[in-house]
C-alpha cells in the first residue's frame, strides 16, 4: 500500500465529495470503519454514510478544502476548512469550520479509522444566534 496516494485519494474524494458520491464511501473504507467527530461516534460504513448524508440535508452548500497531508506509516493527518451556509439563519454568509482528521488504513489501503478533531465551541456555537452570545460570553468568563 502507498499510504501517500492513498491519503490524497482520500482528500480528493473530500474535496469534491456530493450528495452523488456519498454512496462511494465504500471504495475508501473498510466496512467496520469507525468515525467519530464532536458529535458523532459510529461504526460501520452504513452509519458514516448517513452522517455524510444527514450534512447535505442539513447545511446548504458544504464542502470541504484539504489545506494540509501529513502521513506517517498506515495513518494520516489532514488538515482542512469545512465551508457551508446555514440553511436555518444568516443564510447568506459563508461559514468556515477549520479542523483536522486521523485516519488510519488496513493493508487494503482502506480506513478503519477516522476521527475530526475541532473546536465545536469556537468555530460552530459561536456562530449560532442564541447560543452564540452565551458562549462568547463564557470563553470571555474563562479569559478573565
Amino acid at each position: 500500500m502507498d499510504t501517500r496516494q492513498v491519503t490524497q485519494n482520500l482528500a480528493t474524494f473530500f474535496e469534491t465529495l456530493s450528495p452523488q458520491s456519498v454512496s462511494q464511501l465504500h471504495t475508501l473504507y473498510d466496512a467496520l470503519a469507525t468515525f467519530k467527530d464532536p458529535f458523532n461516534e459510529v461504526q460501520g460504513l452504513p452509519e458514516i454514510e448517513r452522517i455524510f448524508r444527514h450534512m447535505y440535508g442539513a447545511l446548504d452548500q458544504p464542502h470541504f478544502v484539504i489545506t494540509g497531508q501529513l502521513v506517517d506509516g498506515a495513518q494520516a493527518f489532514l488538515t482542512w476548512e469545512f465551508r457551508f451556509r446555514f440553511k436555518r439563519f444568516d443564510t447568506t454568509t459563508l461559514q468556515t469550520v477549520r479542523g483536522a482528521s486521523h485516519v488510519a488504513f488496513n493493508e487494503q489501503g482502506l480506513v478503519t479509522l477516522h476521527r475530526d478533531y475541532w473546536d465545536a465551541a469556537e468555530e460552530l456555537y459561536e456562530k449560532l444566534p442564541l447560543v452564540g452570545g452565551l458562549m462568547r460570553w463564557l470563553k470571555k468568563q474563562a479569559n478573565s
